[in-house]
């Protein structure tokens, strides 16, 4: 067993726990945190398979600009940081669903491959994913990155409720408000 081989099962024990404590946590902000921790050890995966691209592009993409749009969207929102009891759901069913999928999946990626080992293909370089990047995919490219530029502009107005409210009319004296009639108006 060479030091690559520890690695690659240090790293990918420290994902799939990070992942089940993604899922399993009742706090939302501890989630989004799990999952930063979870995203970088798949990031270190890449770096000990020799694609250190991937690796920082998974590092500045998910990590730097997903997670951190996910943490302040809660905190925009002024959504419960603290133990949600709606995120407690009975861990049973979701278990069994999981377990399924991951074995279904594993029995498909075996039968697939049939544990051949296949040639591979010419490297790629960083200039040529440039060249994709900025050639074919700069649309799509910079339309997402507007719709995530005015998803974070919409949770900050919705996070704000002065923004766009009426402002507040000073009373004149002897005047009375519309609660205060309507407290009038019911016995006490």
């Amino acid at each position: 067993m060479t030091i690559a081989d520890v690695l690659m099962i240090a790293l990918g024990a420290v994902a799939v726990g990070a992942g089940a404590l993604v899922v399993t946590s009742t706090h939302l902000v501890r989630s989004g945190l799990y999952l930063v921790v979870s995203l970088g050890a798949i990031a270190g995966l890449y770096l000990v398979l020799g694609a250190e691209l991937v690796a920082w592009v998974q590092i500045l993409v998910y990590v730097g600009a997903v997670v951190v749009l996910l943490l302040f969207a809660v905190m925009l929102t002024r959504a419960p940081i603290g133990p949600s009891p709606d995120l407690d759901r009975p861990i049973g069913p979701s278990a069994l669903i999981g377990a399924g999928v991951g074995l279904g999946l594993a029995a498909l990626l075996a039968d697939a491959f049939r544990w051949v080992e296949y040639p591979r293909g010419d490297p790629g370089t960083a200039e040529q994913v440039g060249k994709q990047i900025f050639g074919t995919w700069v649309l799509p490219f910079e339309v997402l990155s507007i719709l995530l530029l005015s998803a974070l502009v919409g949770a900050i107005v919705l996070s704000r409720p002065d923004i766009g409210a009426r402002p507040v009319q000073p009373e004149e004296p002897g005047e009375t408000t519309e609660e205060e009639e309507k407290d009038e108006e019911v016995p006490a």
